[in-house]
């Protein structure tokens, strides 16, 4: 009757051992470290910049507690902060020898303490918040003029279309900073040039000259326009954080304008910090342009000539000049999506891009009109450009293309990731950044420690004192349910914050609530006199409806908050959700096993020490038996 088959037990055994590995990580802490990331996609962290940093550190005298080579990181700890920052310091100066062209990030970060055992069974301890291990600070400084010369570029491409769709000739559209100049060859040009400005254009402000034979129109942009144009860049940009954060999987970022050019950005619990930064501070925009065919630019690209006017230069991945046009055919303001894949081809990573139908009309024009001559993907990274790829048009070009070229898996993730999150309508810098420690204080987070082990502990003493032998049962399936608890938060890799401590606290109380239950039940069967085995058989199973249906209801209240709330409240609720779940299971299937496993091979049972049995009218008789 009360006999567990052989595999619920080894259920329960393996449930301990996977809970134990997962929650043991939280129990190491975590110590300093330093890290090292390539800044661009062409830098790679190898052993030999291993090797480097090793001496670096040497030459210093600082000796690492531990120096690890990852897949794309190198990561030295250390056993204090003085030492790494000193560190910090030291592999700044020798892995970045220009600060204006980084190949290396080097920044602060946390790492584990956990054994390498651990870490190879992927058990990692789960992230603390702001308000109780603090995190990673930045503050970000947006380029305003820059974002109006960008904006200034778009409408000089802009007004070149519209131009050339009211069949206007001889017009000559240039661009100088955030100011616009247009040259036509008649007064009738350039009256229809202004009405079409005033029309189609309404940020813009045009003012007619005539220069000689020259009939000229000085282009700017409005004033009122400037101002909402740097609010929208400062949106825009908040917004593509976002994106990238979300992207990263850091929970709870705290992202917020400060002023009117700067965005501060926290990440509590970040473990990658590096990659962060790296992702945080890159302006990482996509133009195509057309590859200059003509005498001059291939004499330009062989190095025997000069740049022609209206072209650039700039360098592909092998290291090879490429002369491009200075108009923007699309930029990352018209892709939709960006995803990672391989050719089908040739196997080589690649990217898939996809724009909207303002980008897949240009795309068709410029394929049409451009049969045959070379197309420049160029990616902008920290101001400087770089072509990714430039193969000829070999046909009509619609919403969606590819880059591929010279890249490995993870640099066609990471562009995926930075061009998917979106453009930033203006470049920043990071300008601070700083590790924070707890908003709430080293006392709160001790307090909110101590108010978990406390509450848990003066339950223990009520249960074993109220309930015997049956106390001390479901004590341990209290334990239980903690242990599962921090393990599945470690699993997930939760970020716990204060309210989430709150919530671990409430869900000790839930879990015991269900053990009341069965132990009344069981009492109950004992006054209405049933045999031990037959009150232990009846009271789990007439308690388990009860406790499923009040656990629901409590459930359901916990994913209201979840879907409806943010911040802290989120966080209590995600807590709260799982420690329902993990307390369903401790206080009936385990606690069950446990009484079983004690009682259930007693075939003659005549008493269990389940504490006072009070029966109606003899409130002096005690239970069938107190504990031994």
């Amino acid at each position: 009757m009360n006999r567990y088959p052989v595999w619920k037990y080894a259920i329960m055994v393996i449930v301990l051992l996977v809970g134990l590995i997962y929650t043991l990580p939280n129990l190491f802490g975590e110590a300093p470290a330093v890290q090292v990331s390539p800044a661009k996609s062409t830098v790679k962290v190898d052993a030999s910049t291993q090797q480097r940093v090793e001496t670096a550190l040497k030459a210093a005298n600082l000796a690492p507690d531990m120096l690890t080579l990852d897949a794309n990181s190198i990561r030295a700890r250390f056993g204090s902060t003085d030492e790494q920052l000193k560190a910090r310091d030291v592999l700044q100066h020798a892995l970045v020898p220009d600060a204006n062209d980084p190949p290396y990030v080097v920044a602060l970060n946390l790492v584990s303490r956990s054994p390498t055992w651990l870490s190879a069974l992927h058990a990692f301890p789960m992230y603390l918040g702001l308000d109780l291990r603090g995190g990673v600070h930045f503050m970000l400084q947006v380029d305003m003029q820059g974002a109006l010369d960008k904006r200034a570029e778009t409408f000089a491409s802009d007004l070149r279309t519209a131009l050339r769709d009211k069949n206007i000739r001889g017009a000559a559209v240039t661009r100088n900073g955030q100011a616009i100049e247009v040259r036509l060859r008649d007064a009738a040009a350039q009256q229809a040039t202004q009405n079409l400005i005033q029309d189609q254009f309404t940020d813009l402000a045009a003012t007619a000259s005539q220069d000689g034979s020259d009939y000229k129109l000085a282009v700017t942009i409005k004033p009122e326009a400037a101002r909402r144009l740097q609010d929208n860049a400062l949106k825009q940009n908040i917004t593509t954080l976002h994106n990238r954060i979300n992207e990263l999987g850091v929970a709870e970022p705290v992202i917020q304008q400060q002023g009117l050019d700067r965005i501060i950005v926290q990440l509590p619990g970040v473990q990658d910090t590096a990659k962060a930064k790296d992702i945080l501070g890159r302006t990482a925009t996509l133009e195509l342009r057309l590859v200059d065919e003509s005498a001059e630019g291939r004499a330009a690209e062989l190095g025997t000539g000069p740049v022609p006017f209206g072209s650039e230069r700039f360098m592909d991945r092998e290291g090879r000049p490429v002369i491009v046009k200075k108009q923007v055919v699309i930029t990352g303001e018209n892709l939709t999506d960006a995803q990672p894949g391989f050719d089908s081809q040739t196997q080589q990573p690649k990217v898939d891009l996809t724009v909207d139908a303002k980008g897949g009309r240009i795309m068709r024009d410029v394929s049409r009109d451009n049969y045959r001559k070379r197309l420049a993907i160029l990616l902008f990274e920290k101001g400087k450009g770089e072509v990714l790829t430039a193969p000829s048009i070999n046909g009509e070009l619609g919403t969606r293309f590819q880059i591929s070229g010279s890249m490995n898996v993870v640099e066609a993730n990471d562009l995926a990731l930075l061009l998917r999150a979106g453009s930033l309508a203006a470049p920043m810098e990071i300008i601070e950044e700083r590790t924070i420690g707890p908003s709430l204080g080293a006392d709160n987070i001790a307090m909110g420690f101590k108010s978990v082990a406390y509450g848990f502990l003066a339950i223990m003493v009520f249960m074993c004192v109220y309930y015997a032998l049956f106390g001390v049962f479901s004590s341990i399936a209290l334990g239980v349910n903690l242990l599962l608890l921090v393990a599945i938060l470690s699993m997930l890799q939760a970020t716990l914050t204060l309210p989430g401590i709150a919530a671990m606290a409430l869900a000790i109380g839930v879990a015991i609530d269900s053990n009341v239950l069965i132990n009344e039940r069981v009492r109950e069967e004992l006054r209405n006199g049933a045999s031990p085995q037959a009150a232990i058989h009846a009271g789990y199973d007439r308690a388990w409806g009860t406790i499923l249906d009040s656990n629901v209801t409590t459930l359901i209240a916990g994913l209201a908050l979840l879907a409806f709330g943010s911040g802290p409240v989120r966080g209590f609720a995600v807590v709260h959700c799982i420690g329902i779940v993990t307390s369903m299971f401790s206080a009936v299937f385990f606690s069950r096993g446990l009484v079983n496993l004690w009682y259930g091979r007693k075939k003659k049972l005549k008493t269990v020490s389940i504490g006072t049995v009070w029966r109606p009218g003899q409130a002096d008789e005690t239970s069938l038996a107190k504990a031994k």
